[in-house]
């Protein structure tokens, strides 16, 4: 609610309900305003009309911005206009379309003053053309175009800036082209505009042409930085990037920053550092990119050090040291950092924050805090509806809590497509093949258009619970239903369906008729199913053609040896072992995780270093030996 405007005013001034007008944000506020203007029959003074439109149109708040509109459209817009008068308040309110929703209007407002005979100006013009770009009108700005060649405009710097930017943004960077070529007089805007527009295309060959023909005073740090942005896009860049860094007249943050950026990306960590300790001021940015750059080669220590230097960090920093540490399997540390954000640095937690942290959960199996970090989502009303549903999905799911994972699911009001892929592969997870089947078949009634991402979790599952005939009738939907080219995952899921049901001839001849050739992956699964099904006349040529075919994993040699083991062929098993010996090839052990009461156990193959261990041992011999005594019931239907 409004404060009641000042008494000491005289009853019928106008200065009580301007200085209320700044104090307007809400849909009631308005209505006071409103109510106030027509009992007092302020609502005609056109000084306060005029008011009202410039204070309310250029509004964060949509109900302030409306009531502009309307004060505009009732009381001022369609008074007799003067040919010499100023156009400043139509442009006020075409701008509140451009800036903001709706911007499609902003070019009907510019029919209506034409056919009103309005005088508009090239601001007028500009925010149109803002306004056809935001959207890729380009009909509407192609006509905006043509209005300019036949009035007075059409040689304006300003507004062929406005062109060359509008026809850059809508993706038609020849007809950009052909306007810069035809322009009598450029500015820096201009060769700018078309530099940026090729580097954003990737024709950096381009960009560097107009920025060698650019006279020397028009180039500004934009020039400059946008150049050695565009260098360090390319393979071998960073050389060039670094010859014209070193000529720059004058450099600022952007300018170290896109550097630094560009040697992170390549993995040059050294150059980036000396650059990083070069550099006159730092901002968040620049210690982002180094945390990143450090986090991805996998030297997380430095990445930590660096993180310990800084003074002061915001949650961009933090989510980066957060990233860096999930991807090199430090997810303890992860939610370390996070649980101290609001403690140690007074931050609050943002999307992204959230999502690394429910993935360090996920990869943890903490499904405690997994339950936590829901709560704290409701509790601050974050949306499910986008990438968080989708993690949260995912971190029940790997957590074992499928049945959590399904009421998210169920509560997402609008699912995208990655809801689905979430929700299929948390099933498959947990061997549940036939809901995840289902789940097909109701995205195909709701009319949901599955990716290809969405048929590798359906044949997923469909392998792990041996549902051969549906996961061949997904893999056939996705051929000739959606059109889609399946790719080396696809085939490498059917491939698994069938050996896994034991159908390794029908496995193999499927390898053999595929359009695209069969990865190391595809052949791995073979092989895994040849040991399972006992199959050594598949399973031989199969193990040897994978070794030749991936010499350095230790995986594919482990599986022929224990296929030969399994069938008694020791001499065999000597000569696979003796062959990883050679090659100095070592098995990377098993890892299997239980959460109880909050604790996570970690156990590997042949590990006996759990404190309790023995207790472990005593518990499995039991059950062992109770089951062995176990008659099995078979149930005759």
């Amino acid at each position: 609610m409004l404060i009641c405007a000042n008494l000491n005013q005289p009853w019928n001034s106008t200065l009580p309900t301007l200085a209320l007008l700044q104090k307007c944000r809400t849909l009631t506020d308005v209505n006071q305003i409103h109510g106030r203007l027509i009992t007092t029959g302020f609502i005609r003074s056109q000084v306060l009309t005029t008011k009202i439109v410039l204070t309310f149109s250029p509004s964060p708040f949509t109900p302030l911005v409306d009531f502009a509109r309307y004060v505009f459209f009732t009381y001022l817009a369609f008074r007799s206009p003067k040919q010499d008068e100023d156009p400043f308040l139509w442009n006020a309110v075409i701008k509140s379309y451009s800036h903001g929703r709706e911007a499609q209007e902003a070019f009907i407002i510019l029919c209506l003053m034409l056919e009103n005979g309005v005088p508009f100006d090239k601001f007028s013009l500009s925010l149109v053309l803002k306004a056809c770009s935001q959207l890729g009108l380009l009909r509407e700005g192609m006509q905006v175009h043509g209005l300019l060649r036949k009035l007075n405009f059409g040689s304006d710097l300003f507004l062929q800036n406005c062109l060359i930017s509008y026809y850059l943004r809508c993706g038609f960077i020849g007809y950009a082209r052909q306007l810069f070529d035809r322009m009598s007089m450029r500015d820096s805007v201009s060769y700018n505009s078309m530099i940026d527009g090729y580097i954003k295309r990737g024709m950096i060959d381009l960009a560097k042409e107009l920025f060698d023909v650019m006279p020397l005073e028009n180039k500004n740090l934009i020039t400059w930085n946008s150049m050695i942005s565009g260098y360090t896009q390319l393979k071998d860049g960073m050389g060039l990037a670094l010859g014209l860094f070193e000529k720059m007249p004058d450099r600022d943050l952007i300018s170290w920053n896109s550097m630094i950026n560009g040697f992170v990306k390549c993995g040059n960590m050294e150059d980036a550092q000396i650059l990083f300790d070069k550099m006159p001021r730092r901002d968040v940015v620049s210690w982002a990119n180094m945390i990143n750059g450090y986090a991805k080669v996998g030297k997380i220590d430095l990445a930590r050090s660096l993180f310990n230097e800084m003074s002061e960090r915001d949650i961009v920093v933090c989510n980066a040291m957060m990233a860096g540490c999930v991807q090199n399997g430090y997810c303890g540390e992860a939610l370390e950092i996070f649980y101290h954000l609001p403690r140690n640095c007074s931050l609050q937690p943002d999307s992204a924050t959230l999502l690394i942290a429910l993935s360090a959960i996920a990869q943890l199996g903490h499904v405690d805090r997994g339950l936590a970090l829901h709560h704290y989502l409701k509790q601050k009303k974050f949306s499910l509806g986008g990438r968080l549903g989708v993690a949260l999905i995912d971190m029940y799911s790997k957590c074992g809590s499928i049945k959590n994972a399904v009421l998210v699911f169920e509560g997402i009001k609008y699912k995208t497509v990655d809801h689905w892929n979430a929700m299929i592969g948390g099933l498959a997870i947990h061997g549940m093949g036939e809901l995840a089947f289902k789940l097909l078949m109701d995205m195909e009634k709701l009319c949901v258009e599955p990716d290809d991402i969405t048929y590798i979790g359906v044949l997923n599952a469909c392998g792990h619970a041996g549902l051969v005939k549906e996961g061949l009738i997904c893999f056939d939907i996705m051929r000739r239903v959606h059109k889609m080219v399946p790719k080396l995952q696809h085939y490498g899921c059917v491939v698994d369906i069938l050996g896994r049901a034991g159908q390794i001839d029908v496995a193999r001849k499927f390898i053999e008729e595929m359009p695209i050739e069969a990865n190391d992956v595809i052949w791995r699964s073979l092989l895994s199913a040849c040991k399972n099904h006992e199959n050594i006349d598949v399973g031989e040529p199969a193990g040897k053609h994978l070794i030749t075919l991936d010499s350095c994993n230790s995986s594919s040699y482990v599986l022929l040896s224990n296929m030969y083991a399994g069938l008694g062929m020791w001499n065999a098993v000597s000569s696979v072992r003796l062959m990883m010996k050679e090659r100095n090839l070592k098995k990377i052990p098993g890892c299997s995780r239980i959460e109880l009461e909050g604790t996570v156990h970690e156990f590997f193959v042949q590990d006996k270093s759990h404190p309790q261990v023995m207790e472990i041992y005593s518990l499995l011999d039991s059950l062992l030996t109770s089951n062995s005594e176990v008659t099995p019931y078979v149930h005759h239907g």
